[in-house]
């Protein structure tokens, strides 16, 4: 009797152990990783933002950068860049850039400028070209936020709606 309840411990105790974070292997040395995929790289672009200015990958070298995927008809979208402008406020004098993707997914439901001035987000807007959401790794949904730190490997990813002071969390240790 003994025995058998050892071995029920032993195997309520193996299950509890899944329940929580599961280990990764870790990739080799040298290993590609998807983009998109904790881990890998800032994508190599050079496009044009909404207002004519020119943005490129090159230029974020060195920098943490957000990159915010959204829509004008994305209600948690809004809530999200608002917060985002006051990171950049708060601190892109220590390297913290912040650029919004704009999602084609469907059509605006207002201008995209009047919506980013209504809610107070002045930071570069571009549209997100089917090739530029291929070099990002694809998106599965709105808002999609993605946090590349200094050396532009991507340490976070959060899709769907996240509280800024969570987002100035894991910001924070890249700055």
């Amino acid at each position: 009797m003994r025995g058998k309840i050892a071995l029920l411990l032993a195997v309520v105790a193996g299950f509890g152990a899944c329940g929580g974070s599961v280990a990764r292997p870790r990739e080799p040395k040298g290993a590609a990783v998807a983009a998109g995929a904790i881990g890998s790289k800032l994508p190599q672009f050079t496009t044009k933002d909404l207002r004519g200015r020119t943005i490129s990958s090159a230029e974020l070298r060195g920098k943490v950068v957000l990159i915010d995927f959204w829509a004008t008809w994305c209600k948690p979208c809004e809530k999200e860049m608002a917060g985002y402008q006051k990171l950049v406020e708060r601190y892109g004098a220590r390297g913290l850039v912040v650029i919004g993707l704009k999602s084609k997914m469907m059509q605006d439901t207002e201008d995209p400028l009047k919506f980013a001035d209504r809610i107070g987000a002045h930071y570069p807007l571009i549209v997100a070209t089917g090739d530029l959401v291929r070099k990002f790794g694809g998106i599965e949904g709105l808002p999609t936020t993605m946090l590349y730190d200094r050396h532009g490997i991507l340490r976070a990813k959060i899709i769907g709606f996240e509280y800024t002071r969570t987002i100035e969390a894991d910001l924070k240790p890249l700055l």
